[in-house]
């Protein structure tokens, strides 16, 4: 790499920066640059180690501003859509992260998690860490545009969110964390848009997110769901999937087995 060619990477970075473009790719800065793969990485790399960028994934870097130099990357939020992008892969923020967008404060995750098509494995970036889920009939799911200082990023909608966090529930802190966010999210939650988002998803989950529903006082919202349940619903299932039924109390509505003790985790 000649002399020059770290000032100009960071010309090229600056340049990126100041067009509002917090991102870009190796084989990009390489064109630019007109130099050797070899001399490219290694200009990324003393940028890096300076903290000047950060790269989520291969091939794939970020721009990490001043205020978040200590986080060593970009917030997960801001970098997430120009990752899909990258990927070409239909995604949209769901489960915990998406109950926060939507007013569930109080459950903040440990990770970003993002919904896919097909699972990935987790990717960290200095203190961030994103967690990916393969979600069926992905793209039929109901998803709304927030916006972030480097654009807008795709989140499921309050309704999809309680149907997937439902489905989840191994994923998103076990029943009674589930049960605490729904109590937090039913309150905006529509009956009619309910039911339209349940239709992305098995019939079980309905079964199991009405009587949740219900037990964290949200029945009111969850009235429509119970005729879709009525109509769609031809066998019992239980509450915890993964557990016996026991001596589980029956819920006729919901047709459910519930065979666990639900304590809202506020």
């Amino acid at each position: 790499m000649s002399v020059s060619a770290a000032p100009r990477t960071r010309n090229v970075i600056a340049d990126l920066a100041a067009h509002g473009r917090y991102h870009f790719t190796s084989s990009e800065l390489r064109s630019a640059l007109g130099v050797s793969e070899q001399a490219a990485r290694q200009a990324l790399s003393r940028c890096a180690a300076k903290g000047e960028i950060a790269s989520p994934a291969r091939g794939f870097y970020v721009i990490v501003p001043p205020e978040y130099r200590r986080l060593g990357c970009l917030p997960a939020d801001q970098f997430v859509p120009a990752l899909m992008e990258h990927w070409s892969a239909r995604y949209y923020v769901g489960l915990l992260s998406a109950a926060q967008y939507h007013g569930a404060a109080h459950h903040r995750p440990q990770e970003f998690q993002v919904m896919l098509m097909r699972n990935r494995p987790a990717i960290v970036c200095g203190s961030v860490r994103v967690a990916f889920a393969a979600r069926r009939e992905l793209a039929a799911v109901p998803a709304e545009s927030f916006n972030n200082p480097r654009g807008t990023v795709l989140v499921s909608t309050v309704e999809a969110t309680a149907v997937d966090l439902v489905g989840y529930m191994h994923r998103a802190g076990g029943v009674d964390r589930v049960a605490g966010v729904l109590s937090e999210l039913g309150e905006d939650i529509d009956p009619e848009r309910l039911v339209e988002a349940s239709g992305s998803a098995s019939i079980l989950w309905a079964q199991r997110l009405g009587y949740l529903l219900e037990h964290v006082g949200a029945g009111d919202k969850a009235m429509l769901l119970k005729e879709h349940v009525r109509r769609g619903a031809r066998n019992y299932t239980k509450l915890l999937p993964g557990s016996g039924p026991g001596r589980a109390l029956r819920s006729k509505d919901w047709r459910l087995f519930v065979n666990a003790d639900v304590e809202v985790d506020a």
